[in-house]
Parts: C-alpha cells; structure tokens; sequence
C-alpha cells in the first residue's frame, strides 16, 4: 500500500530580476547569505545537487539530483535528507518558477510528493516560509533573515 502524498507551495513577489532569482537560488555565495546553506552542483540536468551547511563542519544535509534547468525561470530538483539517500522512495521534488512582471518577479515554490505525515512535510511548512522570506529580503534590502531564530518567549 503506497503512503498519502501531500505538496507545498509557496508564492511570493520579489522586487527583482528573473536571473538575480534564479542565481540566489543556484549560486552557493549568494544561498549561504539568506539560507545558511550552499546549493552545490553543476546544475546539469542528471546532476547530484547538495545542500551543504554553510558553517565549519560544511555538513551535507540534503541531496538529490537536478531534474529541469531552464535559467532564469525554472529549475527542478529532486529532495532527500542525506540520511535516506539510499532509500529512492524518500524523495520529493522541488520546483522553482520564475516569472517575470514589471519591476518584480513571482516566484513560486513547490514541493510534491511528499510522505504526508514524514517529519519532512512537517518542517518544509516551517522552513520554505522562513527561507524564500530571507530571499526577498536579501534581494531587495541586501541582507537576509536569521532562518535559524527561534520565537521569543511569551512575557505573561
């Protein structure tokens, strides 16, 4: 019996250019500014892609392979922790659209095939929003959010 499916997706507006976008998503020096992680590859269609700490242990935590690049408005990869990379039915799928409007771009994000109830689906929901919120922010004030913060406590 297969596992319930679920997706993500995540739009937003972004007062910048379709190849600024697509190269702060592909370009490990500009990802690591608002993500805290490179994206590593060659970008070839077939190609491994790593999600690479950007700290001093360099640690990979995500993995999986480049399945469209069609720069600057689409790129598609496949997503697994590093942990189950042996494990093909672990994957999920990332697509990033690009469209172009006067003076700003929509990006849209979309994460399918996801296990519905896997502590991936359960942290992607928490950390797409914060992570394309450091994009837009780093891409048009030039600094990017803390994506690791956690909430402040409650004074009661």
């Amino acid at each position: 019996m297969s596992k319930e499916k679920t997706s993500f997706v995540y739009v937003t507006y972004i007062r910048s250019t379709p190849d600024k976008v697509f190269d702060a998503i592909t370009r490990p020096e500009i990802a690591r500014r608002y993500w805290g992680h490179e994206n590593v590859s060659d970008w070839k269609v077939g190609s491994d892609w790593q999600h690479v700490r950007a700290n001093e242990q360099r640690s990979v935590e995500l993995v999986g392979k480049v399945v469209e690049h069609t720069p600057p408005t689409r790129l598609v990869i496949t997503w697994a922790n590093q942990s189950q990379a042996a494990d093909p039915s672990a994957y999920s799928r990332v697509q990033f659209d690009i469209v172009e409007y006067e003076g700003m771009v929509r990006l849209t994000v979309t994460h399918d095939e996801l296990d519905a109830d896997s502590g991936m689906a359960r942290g992607i929901k928490q950390g797409w929003p914060a992570v394309l919120s450091s994009l837009k922010s780093l891409l048009e004030t030039g600094e990017g959010i803390d994506v690791f913060a956690k909430p402040k406590a409650v004074q009661l």
